[in-house]
């Protein structure tokens, strides 16, 4: 039989918080208008080193990613990095800084494209009166994939990032990179096996450092660095294959056998290539069908210290 229970009386929700704590506030002495308040991070002393970076990570904030695929444009979640080098004669940095000029690009509908993040960066080294700043940004960019056969399509995404660090003298340093995953074909399986061979998913990760000129109205580096890294793998990545596709894939997969070794090295080719690409780093994880290891390689190449 169920016990009927009395209906409790609550205190107050002000005599709730007294219970469990909360206390009245006390006096009052310190200013609280800014003008009034000392600003302890603009404390000028040899405070005996210089900083590399100080900032904020991790900041999560909506964005818009332009694309000349399609979706031509999409809104997403850029995580965001902003720091800048502090002064020896400076004890530190106002961190409030970084997210207000973030929410002032954000209420004109902040676009992520290189030019609109060198404004950003130059901007904010102005605003804290410091000789640099630095920004990146990393965002999943989606591109449509149609079947090779029947045509479906559907949406694939990779990971990409801008990097861009501003100088008062030295001017720009703009990075930026992409993480595309494919498909690998072991050639020593196929070399070996009467009937077959082992496959698996690679992993392309590209960074490279753009040339000054570069013009991003002409091209756009996401389906560049994408282009390099699935054209040379033994297949590409598909979201949606029926049987026709499927068979599509695997043969030509068997047709185009990569070691890891093999995909870095194409890659890099295609990068060399690219007038506006001035240096590059290439690596490449396999994650084996029948190792409990992963495969990697890599590569990085300064085309700036040719002759």
């Amino acid at each position: 039989m169920n016990e009927i229970k009395t209906k409790k009386q609550l205190p107050s929700k002000e005599e709730r918080h007294k219970l469990f704590g909360s206390v009245e506030p006390g006096p009052r002495t310190k200013p609280e208008e800014k003008s009034k308040m000392p600003d302890l991070q603009n404390t000028k002393k040899d405070f005996l080193f210089e900083l590399d970076a100080v900032g904020v990570q991790n900041v999560k904030h909506p964005i818009v990613v332009p694309s000349t695929l399609n979706p031509k444009e999409q809104s997403t979640i850029g995580n965001f990095y902003f720091a800048s080098t502090i002064s020896q004669d400076s004890k530190g940095t106002n961190m409030s800084r970084f997210t207000e000029q973030l929410n002032v690009y954000h209420a004109n509908g902040f676009k992520v494209d290189i030019k609109t993040l060198k404004q950003f960066v130059k901007e904010l080294q102005g605003r804290l009166k410091q000789k640099d700043a630095e920004l990146s940004v990393e965002f999943p960019w989606f591109f449509e994939r149609e079947a090779p056969y029947t045509g479906k399509s559907g949406m694939n995404h990779a990971e990409a990032w801008i990097k861009v660090n501003y100088h008062h003298e030295n001017g720009y340093d703009v990075k930026v990179g992409l993480k595309g995953k494919i498909t690998t074909l072991c050639p020593c399986s196929k070399e070996i096996s009467e009937y077959s061979a082992h496959n698996q998913r690679g992993n392309v990760i590209i960074e490279v450092t753009l040339d000054p000129d570069y013009d991003e109205t002409n091209i756009d580096w996401k389906e560049v660095l994408l282009e390099a890294t699935e054209s040379n793998a033994s297949a590409r990545i598909h979201p949606v294959l029926k049987r026709p596709d499927e068979k599509m894939v695997t043969e030509q997969a068997y047709e185009n056998p990569r070691f890891v070794e093999d995909m870095v090295r194409l890659v890099s080719s295609d990068l060399y290539e690219l007038d506006f690409v001035k240096q590059f780093h290439v690596k490449c994880v396999n994650e084996e069908s029948i190792h409990l290891h992963d495969a990697i390689a890599s590569i990085t190449y300064d085309k700036r210290k040719e002759k």
